[in-house]
């Protein structure tokens, strides 16, 4: 087996050269980084390469946007046997199992804490163990019926959004998203085809948003999406391109096309006059209630302070 580690002569210090990575034969081990705690609480890296960055920066391999976490915080090697991590010199530094580390050989099992809030854990998977951890990540944060985010991840998200908006004076939105008339959907064509039309405005809005953009199913025929960077202008044209795309779409059911159209109410950050992610949503709330009362079909920006 190749050697981890090169000799350097001149500094009398030791590299850390990268080995290939090898997947392995069905069921052999593979090494991965599972989150434990953070606003990407479950989700699953497998390590793949000899070397993965993690942090918030738009190009790192492992991205994690959680308070505290530096643009690239710290790199995950994999060397011959090994696999180490390494502190890139973070602001709020990187700790395994407790203790505040440079550079440390992992072992199954142990904690990596970074920020103040993102704890990952790092352990050998096979690939069974890789889907039913997929599986229970995805049945815990997504709605059963759409398959977009549910309540209780969207609760979650939005809170720590707005904190991080609020204290950095960030570009933040959300989409309140209504359907019309939902209810004569389910009279007329029965309640089937009414999951029918969940299903597929779920589809259109998670395909029309950007991969950091979230879209969440607040409850009923009601969505949300929350824009991350966006400010109220150009949320108001998201939720115009959303509402034409649902309008001109055809939906079919069997032999019948469903009507269906969406009413949006939008509100943005910053805003001085916001103190919680409650204010932003009872914001885009109100916006969506005159949406609906002036006709439906339509978007409402909610004004600063409103």
């Amino acid at each position: 087996m190749a050697s981890a580690q090169d000799n350097d002569g001149e500094a009398g210090q030791t590299r850390i050269r990268p080995a290939p990575v090898d997947s392995g034969p069905v069921g052999r081990d593979r090494a991965y980084l599972i989150v434990l705690a953070g606003m990407s609480r479950g989700q699953m890296f497998k390590l793949e390469k000899a070397r993965s960055v993690i942090g918030r920066g738009g190009e790192v391999e492992i991205r994690l946007a959680d308070e505290g976490i530096s643009r690239e915080h710290a790199v995950v090697h994999i060397a011959a046997d090994k696999v180490l991590v390494e502190d890139l010199g973070s602001t709020n530094g990187t700790f395994c199992n407790g203790m505040r580390i440079g550079t440390r050989e992992l072992a199954d099992g142990d904690k990596i804490m970074l920020g103040s809030t993102t704890i990952l854990k790092f352990t050998y998977h096979d690939r069974l163990d890789e889907q039913f951890q997929q599986q229970m990540y995805e049945s815990a944060l997504r709605d059963g019926l759409t398959r977009v985010y549910n309540r209780k991840h969207f609760d979650d998200l939005i809170g720590k959004e707005f904190a991080y908006a609020a204290r950095h004076a960030a570009p933040l939105a959300l989409l309140f998203i209504d359907l019309d008339f939902f209810k004569r959907v389910n009279d007329t064509f029965g309640h089937p085809a009414g999951d029918f039309v969940l299903t597929e405005v779920s589809s259109i809005l998670a395909s029309a948003v950007r991969s950091e953009d979230v879209v969440a199913r607040f409850g009923g025929e009601e969505f949300c999406v929350l824009c991350r960077g966006t400010d109220a202008d150009g949320a108001r044209e998201l939720a115009e391109r959303l509402r034409v795309e649902i309008e001109q779409r055809r939906l079919v059911y069997g032999t019948k096309v469903i009507p269906v159209t969406i009413s949006v109410g939008v509100a943005a950050m910053p805003d001085s006059t916001m103190t919680q992610s409650t204010a932003l949503l009872a914001a885009a709330d109100k916006a969506l209630y005159e949406a609906k009362r002036a006709g439906r079909n339509r978007v409402v920006v909610a004004p600063p302070g409103g």
